[in-house]
């Protein structure tokens, strides 16, 4: 069985950085994802959703397949394979992009919309469907990264050291440095002349 975590982030581009690194986790074996979902609340209050799988692409690749399959040996019977491959191939990767459209696949789409709104303004939350994960070496991974569960099927000690290690980040998001920068050459100088060479 897969839980269900949802972590939220005072900026939009933490959760897309968050579920870069996951993915990079990913191939080194560390978590094993169902899905996972970026939701980003922007300053007007409209909630995008980043899907990590496109279901149309897939869809489309799966239906064209079966259908260039199905195609040639219709083919085969009227001596024309070529021509049952092409049109079978055309018509699967239609109807294959169309189902994958229509299809939801991992966390509910509504679910997520729902949660989405919730978010404050100009900020963003990672949706995770977890199959299993080494939790030690992935929160050790993500230590950088401040943020804040909003829900989660964890259990209540696991639950408890993600709330930890997300509210102990070591190191600011790179975009809170841009902005702290940023206010820092905002302040005025304080007085002394500029050191020269």
């Amino acid at each position: 069985m897969s839980d269900l975590v949802i972590v939220g982030f005072d900026n939009q581009n933490d959760a897309d950085r968050v579920l870069t690194d996951l993915t990079r986790l990913q191939k080194e074996y560390l978590i094993d994802l169902e899905d996972a979902v970026v939701a980003i609340r922007d300053a007007d209050g409209t909630v995008r959703i980043k899907q990590s799988v496109n279901l149309v692409r897939v869809g489309a690749t799966a239906g064209g397949l079966n259908g260039a399959l199905l195609g040639s040996l219709i083919g085969l019977l009227f001596l024309n394979p070529l021509a049952g491959f092409a049109m079978g191939g055309l018509i699967g990767a239609g109807s294959g992009a169309l189902s994958g459209s229509l299809m939801d696949f991992g966390i509910n789409d509504d679910f997520i919309k729902k949660i989405g709104e919730t978010i404050k303004p100009d900020s963003s939350a990672l949706f995770l469907l977890i199959r299993k994960a080494q939790p030690e070496k992935v929160l050790q991974e993500l230590h950088q990264y401040k943020g804040h569960l909003i829900r989660s099927s964890l259990s209540p000690e696991q639950e408890n050291k993600l709330k930890e290690a997300l509210e102990r980040a070591q190191a600011p998001s790179p975009s809170a440095g841009v902005e702290g920068a940023t206010a820092a050459a905002r302040q005025p100088d304080s007085g002394g002349a500029p050191a020269t060479a």
